[in-house]
């Protein structure tokens, strides 16, 4: 057997060395710039025809039967995954949709509801499409103490959560970061106290202002308020609290802080987000109590704007009108409040509940 190795030609070939036998060329043992070795393989694959009928791929390659990254079928349409993935993303936003009409339609429609005509309102079939009045707000806002209502609603409401936070900023950052013993029992009441239904209590309630002389009092509804708003801050702002790493609190001990020092400076800052969301819930459940204040305060002068609400009932059926105009007063404050403090309550309740 014989070898020679034969020269590169004139013509640009591979220019590459073969091992020839009797039998002609073996292997190649070079690459050459057309492409024997590694890069001839990619060169011959870059040949290869990946287009078949009308564009597509061809059938019997289900290696290529991806081009520029969109999923194909054999017979060359596209994938049904596209269509699979939109509809993934479709269907929850439909559904939010839904969801939020239907909790925004009794709004709109109390709203809408407050500036009908009484003809309007009172109509078999709805009334979409309506000449705008303001005569039920001036009906509203013209009764008997209406400023007395909004002035007692206000007072009983800001003090009771003020009471509130101020004592489960206390008492949460006790129980977050001290041990001490029946410190699980208490957490556990806590929650108990949390779950269990205010009304039940009416009875008891009832008779201890009757033998404290504290009926017709809004010192009576601001501490009942304040106890029954108490449970979710403490429950809240302890999660908080947890939250906030150790080394912050002991490195202000370091530095020479005393621990009340180290609280205000260091730990209270950081509970902004945790003192919003406890506020607002706080604020609406003491703005919108209706049984308390109707056993309790008897006296008109005594009364909140829950309980005045019901007070367009005439002997002569609803003032529908009226009330919902009245509704409307009484969403306004609420409302406001929710939409100014929106993002640092919904980030407050979701690191609230599952710290600590």
């Amino acid at each position: 057997m014989s070898q020679d190795t034969t020269a590169p030609g004139a013509d640009g070939g591979s220019g590459s060395p073969e091992v020839t036998g009797p039998d002609g060329p073996s292997r190649s043992t070079a690459a050459g710039p057309t492409g024997a070795g590694a890069g001839g393989v990619v060169g011959r694959l870059a040949e290869v025809n990946i287009a078949g009928p009308h564009g597509a791929p061809p059938p019997s390659d289900p290696v290529r039967q991806t081009v520029a990254g969109i999923p194909r079928t054999p017979g060359g349409g596209p994938s049904p995954e596209p269509f699979r993935r939109r509809f993934q993303r479709i269907w929850p936003n439909a559904v939010a949709l839904i969801t939020a009409a239907i909790f925004i339609f009794p709004v709109y429609w109390m709203i809408a509801s407050s500036l009908k005509q009484r003809g309007d309102i009172l109509t078999r079939d709805p009334v979409f499409v309506f000449v705008p009045t303001l005569d039920n707000y001036s009906t509203a806002m013209g009764a008997d103490l209406f400023w007395t209502y909004v002035r007692n609603s206000f007072v009983v409401t800001v003090c009771a959560v003020l009471l509130a936070l101020l004592v489960a900023l206390a008492a949460g950052f006790a129980i977050a970061r001290m041990e001490f013993k029946g410190r699980r029992g208490m957490i556990l009441v806590i929650m108990m106290a949390q779950m269990a239904p205010w009304e039940v209590l009416i009875i008891v309630m009832y008779l201890n202002a009757r033998d404290l002389e504290m009926l017709n009092s809004l010192l009576a509804l601001t501490i009942i308020y304040f106890v029954m708003a108490l449970p979710f801050t403490l429950w809240t702002l302890r999660g908080f609290i947890a939250a906030v790493p150790k080394e912050l609190e002991e490195a202000a001990l370091i530095d020479g802080c005393s621990r009340t020092r180290a609280f205000f400076s260091v730990i209270f800052p950081l509970l902004a987000p945790g003192l919003m969301a406890t506020s607002i819930f706080g604020f609406i459940m003491a703005w919108n109590e209706f049984a308390m204040v109707l056993v309790l305060n008897k006296a008109p002068e005594a009364k909140t704007l829950p309980v005045w609400l019901s007070s367009f009932q005439t002997a002569f059926g609803n003032d529908w009108g009226a009330t919902m105009a009245a509704s409307t007063l009484v969403t306004i404050p609420v409302l406001v409040l929710f939409l100014i403090l929106q993002r640092r309550v919904t980030g407050g309740m979701a690191a609230g509940a599952v710290k600590g």
